[in-house]
């Protein structure tokens, strides 16, 4: 950090397995990516193309490059995976992930219903070809999961190999964990909590008055996601309490 401190929280380091930040790039060019890289790097742990955009970015090849050069990780949205599914092109998938270099994949099943058994097992297949991240909760703002059964579902695909269950709220924030308003959905949140580890959970949060609900119910070493590229600076500002909505977070604590 730039300046001398006391009362700050420690941050975990990179290569971080809590305290992560994953960023969804929604079609940010290859000079984009240096210049926000340049800057955020140190506080970036995973990027996101998000949703289906792979499939229509100019010189993908290139701009995966780029991020590789950072030492990121990056990997194609759910939403993706997902298309190839429904498409029954699932060894594509594996092929292309291959071709292009990306070992990190995501299992989701927020478009398209799949029954869990075989979501699962999908987890279970990817393993064999990176590091799996299964996210849990529909895209589908009338389809309500009850508390017990997101745990249900986030247990299993733990035990079938994800690294980590990303708990859904799409690009916007206003589904799955949230209310059509942006509102966390506390109950279910802290119910999952007294089930599922906190590290093993990568909470979806573009909203920063979301960032700031599970900072303050975790601390500042909660993995978030879905996070804006020019966010990823404020966001770590607020984790070790530099934003005025952290500011008194950690005083006399630390």
């Amino acid at each position: 950090m730039n300046f001398n401190l006391t009362q700050i929280p420690t941050r975990t380091q990179q290569p971080r397995n809590s305290g992560i930040t994953m960023v969804m790039d929604k079609g940010l060019s290859i000079t984009e990516v240096h210049n926000f890289m340049s800057v955020s790097g140190p506080h970036v742990d995973i990027v996101k193309l998000g949703f289906g955009t792979s499939f229509v970015t100019p010189k993908l090849r290139e701009k995966i490059e780029a991020y590789k050069s950072y030492n990121v990780p990056i990997y194609f949205g759910g939403t993706l995976f997902e298309a190839f599914l429904v498409r029954n092109q699932f060894n594509d998938y594996i092929s292309v992930c291959k071709d292009y270099g990306v070992d990190y994949m995501e299992v989701s099943d927020g478009s398209i219903t799949i029954p869990h058994a075989e979501k699962c097992g999908y987890i279970e297949k990817l393993t064999q070809h990176g590091t799996v991240l299964s996210e849990v909760g529909s895209k589908d703002a009338a389809h309500i999961i009850p508390p017990y059964k997101w745990i249900e579902l986030m247990r299993a695909e733990l035990e079938a190999g994800s690294s980590y269950v990303i708990a859904e709220a799409r690009e916007a924030g206003n589904v799955g964990i949230y209310r059509g308003s942006g509102e966390v959905r506390e109950g279910l949140v802290q119910e999952i909590l007294t089930q599922i580890p906190e590290e093993k959970i990568l909470w979806e949060a573009p909203q920063k008055a979301q960032q700031l609900y599970f900072l303050e119910l975790i601390g500042c070493n909660v993995n978030l996601g879905n996070i804006a590229p020019q966010e990823v600076i404020a966001l770590e500002a607020m984790r070790v309490g530099l934003r005025g909505d952290t500011f008194e977070l950690y005083l006399d604590k630390a």
